[in-house]
């Protein structure tokens, strides 16, 4: 038995889209959308790893939900959709243009009153957030630089059994000779997250890469 990974080729990864699930009328118009933006289209969540964020956020039953990086708000809709009753979600983005953007989206989906979007850097939310353990879920999805001081925080704030998830941890392969300053960033959190004893992980070949750590201890 082969040790390598099915290959996912063009049509394979049409295939893997095609059959995301939840992907109604709102979620569409946003694809559409972010589509039309060009090069910048690549930041949006993957829409099957979006059906897989809000799979996490039920299964864990999260209420308590952070969200750093929100672009045009397409995984927020999904999290925020996976959210307990009573939920929130708090979302970190530092464009205000993709802020009110993420806004118009986030209401149209029929979920913006459980949303609240922060305009400024995350690492001032983040800090200004109590200290107490109380977030259930997380995900990161922002600038690489910055992952290493946004994976402290996160952690330092998940409950016991909580769960974060991390976007690009392969950066488009980059990592596995890191070069440029937040693929440095990212292999660097990349070989830190398994030695760290507050929790567990694992990483996940999923789109440009996905790391889940869920918090074990205090």
């Amino acid at each position: 038995m082969s040790l390598e990974p099915t290959p996912i080729s063009t049509e394979l990864a049409q295939y893997i889209l095609d059959h995301a699930g939840g992907r109604d009328d709102a979620l569409r118009q946003v694809e559409d959308q972010t589509a039309e933006l060009g090069f910048l289209a690549i930041m949006q969540t993957a829409p099957e790893q979006a059906a897989f964020l809000e799979m996490l956020v039920r299964l864990v039953g999260a209420k308590q939900a952070v969200e750093v990086g929100t672009f045009t708000g397409y995984g927020a809709i999904r999290i925020a959709r996976g959210l307990a009753e009573g939920g929130s979600l708090l979302c970190c983005e530092l464009d205000p243009d993709w802020a009110a953007t993420a806004r118009e989206n986030l209401d149209a989906a029929g979920v913006g009153d459980r949303v609240e979007i922060r305009i400024g850097p995350a690492m001032e939310t983040l800090k200004a957030l109590p200290d107490q353990p109380t977030i259930d879920f997380a995900y990161l999805d922002a600038d690489k630089t910055g992952y290493p001081n946004y994976y402290e925080e996160l952690v330092s704030r998940l409950r016991p059994g909580g769960l974060l998830a991390i976007d690009n941890v392969f950066m488009g392969g980059a990592v596995l000779g890191p070069e440029d300053e937040g693929t440095v960033a990212m292999a660097g959190l990349n070989d830190r997250i398994p030695e760290d004893e507050r929790v567990d992980s694992v990483m996940l070949g999923m789109a440009d890469g996905l790391t889940l750590v869920r918090r074990t201890s205090d």
